[in-house]
């Protein structure tokens, strides 16, 4: 462990711990400035810690941080990032309706049908969120995620909400019968 900075070391334990909204002053970037962990990565002080990287990959998609996402994907990262919280980078990023990073991720072709510690998909998760943690952004994930190929056959209906279950619809509709 690089105990050069001890602020970097904690980090890392912060990561390891899944402790994400703490870490959030350290995933900010603001225009012209990286993040903390941008910077970190540029410099290489993640080479040596493959699981807390990815684990930095996963918390910026729970964040929302999509520039500290971005730099960490061109540094070669898994697009599914780690999932050491039960639930990978774009299980968080759905879940919480973070729009830019799930694009971000759907760019890259991230798996849709990995599932979380629950059993679920990410379409799947984040229908469950948007019906029992509801967040600005969810129903849009959604329908970014039914746009994105995610099995919708895989989703139980109704679900409870008719906006979700009319986008689930129309995803029937537009793929027909398989």
């Amino acid at each position: 462990m690089n105990t050069a900075d001890p602020t970097f070391a904690a980090v890392l334990v912060q990561l390891r711990n899944g402790d994400f909204s703490a870490l959030a002053a350290h995933f900010a970037a603001t225009p012209g400035f990286p993040s903390r962990i941008s910077e970190w990565s540029a410099r290489g002080l993640f080479d040596n810690h493959p699981a807390e990287a990815a684990e930095a990959l996963t918390c910026a998609c729970f964040l929302g941080e999509r520039a500290t996402a971005e730099c960490l994907l061109q540094r070669g990262l898994d697009p599914s990032g780690g999932n050491g919280t039960g639930m990978n980078a774009v299980h968080w990023a759905a879940n919480r309706g973070e729009l830019a990073t799930l694009r971000l991720l759907l760019e890259r072709r991230v798996p849709l049908e990995v599932l979380n510690n629950y059993g679920s998909t990410v379409l799947g998760q984040t229908i469950w969120s948007a019906i029992h943690q509801p967040r600005p952004g969810q129903h849009e994930a959604i329908a970014e995620l039914i746009r994105a190929g995610a099995d919708i056959k895989a989703v139980e209906r109704p679900t409870g909400d008719p906006r979700i279950d009319d986008l689930l619809r129309g995803a029937d509709r537009d793929r027909g019968p398989t």
